[in-house]
């Protein structure tokens, strides 16, 4: 699977390792992903995402199921398919 936020959409980006005498070698930093469960309640179903660390944090703010349809507002496709 890549390694790609299925909510906020964060992926991977490059960077430099700099060392100590100031050379420059590629690497890339990775997003903070987490698959979770979340129960909605809302259409009685279990849902299987892989979020990022900051999108579980909104999460437990506004609830998954208020999350979703926010992003369903402004057009991100999600991948979740909620029954309702």
């Amino acid at each position: 699977m890549s390694r790609v936020c299925q909510l906020t959409g964060k992926r991977p980006i490059a960077g430099n390792n700099v060392s100590h005498s100031n050379r420059r070698t590629k690497r890339r930093f990775l997003p903070n992903l987490i698959t979770k469960k979340f129960y909605v309640p809302e259409t009685d179903q279990w849902i299987s995402l892989k979020i990022s660390a900051s999108a579980l944090r909104t999460i437990n703010k506004l609830g998954v199921y208020g999350y979703i349809k926010k992003l369903e507002s402004k057009g991100v496709d999600t991948g979740v398919v909620l029954a309702k």
